[in-house]
């Protein structure tokens, strides 16, 4: 059965990508900001603690290979860039195998660890979203210089442009950090504080010549291993509905903001894609997709490793992470991260293929 669930999947991808094919693609490239969930690898090129660029992360990559992605495989950009007829996998912009002949076609800036603010990323010395914005405006002009003004404008206007980011501003620094923005901020004026830099974020997008643009929202944080398996001492396991209702509430805020963003910003054309309602679906009802684990992750023991803690010396790490939601405590597997992305491109993204 669980086979069968994956083949489905799996043809529902390559189906996507092929209409995407015979329609003539749409989208010439997609160009990708935000945090783990979305990192390639540029955590890789910088000194940092949180990387993934070691096994057991990747070992279902192609050819089992750590790329820097917090994942056994793919994540959801990779999928979303297959679905839309281009490669199956982003690139990372500080990588150095890869040249801007490659990033013509699809990019990621993002960094494992970042938030929308500034403190966020200071926690684990990761790339800001500022930086992340500086480097795109490197690779525009290296675009330029390589295919000239007329060309590389069309790929810059026409472009998909991905922000995934938001839970580490929460998770890694809000309710982490002691003495620092919970004691400026309430809970309420700090998801506002969040939204008005992710409202400047997309402003500049689009005065650089962005106009279709992904403002991704959260995940049900309150069911990620790291924050469920905290329960334990009180003998539950269960989601922490306080933060799920965290997440909603942010992601009601943020789709706020893509409505007035579009009637303000002439030719813009931006679209809310929530992972909250999918991944909780999978969570609560796991046997409809195949899974059979979704209260810890396949790698160590899953109740709070992520990143060095996943170590390919672990011996609990599960054999087949296709029976799990999550790879380690934080992040989902490349099963989960497909069904996702399966799913974005059906609803949200589906006006852009």
């Amino acid at each position: 059965m669980a086979l069968m669930i994956r083949f489905l999947w799996f043809l529902s991808i390559q189906f996507l990508a092929l209409v995407a094919k015979v329609h003539g693609a749409k989208i010439p490239a997609i160009i990708v900001f935000g945090d783990s969930s979305v990192d390639a690898g540029n955590n890789n090129y910088i000194p940092t603690v949180a990387r993934s660029n070691f096994e057991p992360y990747g070992r279902d990559f192609n050819g089992g290979h750590p790329t820097g992605r917090f994942c056994n495989g793919k994540i959801a950009t990779d999928f979303i860039s297959e679905a839309f007829g281009l490669k199956g996998a982003i690139p990372a912009y500080l990588d150095p195998t890869y040249s801007i002949s490659d990033f013509a076609t699809g990019v990621s800036f993002a960094s494992a660890g970042t938030g929308y603010d500034n403190a966020t990323s200071n926690v684990l010395s990761v790339i800001p979203l500022w930086k992340e914005l500086e480097y795109y405006k490197d690779y525009q002009t290296k675009l330029r210089a390589k295919l000239g003004d007329r060309k590389a404008n069309d790929i810059i206007s026409q472009a998909l442009y991905i922000i995934s980011v938001g839970t580490n501003d929460f998770l890694e620094n809000y309710y982490a950090v002691p003495a620092g923005r919970s004691s400026q901020y309430t809970i309420k004026e700090y998801q506002n504080f969040l939204v008005g830099i992710a409202e400047n974020f997309t402003k500049a997008l689009y005065d650089l010549g962005a106009r279709k643009i992904s403002l991704g929202g959260l995940p049900p944080m309150g069911c990620m291993p790291l924050e469920r398996n905290r329960n334990l001492l009180g003998g539950s396991n269960e989601c922490v509905n306080s933060l799920n209702d965290l997440a909603a509430e942010f992601n009601s805020k943020l789709s706020e903001l893509v409505i007035k963003q579009n009637k303000e910003f002439h030719g813009m054309d931006m679209v809310f894609s929530d992972p909250y309602g999918t991944l909780l679906y999978i969570v609560r009802k796991p046997a409809v997709y195949g899974f059979e684990v979704t209260e810890v992750g396949c790698c160590a023991t899953g109740l709070f490793e992520m990143g060095y803690a996943c170590s390919r010396t672990n011996p609990f790490t599960c054999s087949d992470a296709d029976k799990y939601v999550f790879w380690d405590s934080f992040h989902p597997t490349e099963k989960t991260n497909g069904v996702i992305a399966n799913r974005l491109v059906k609803t949200a993204l589906a006006k852009f293929l």
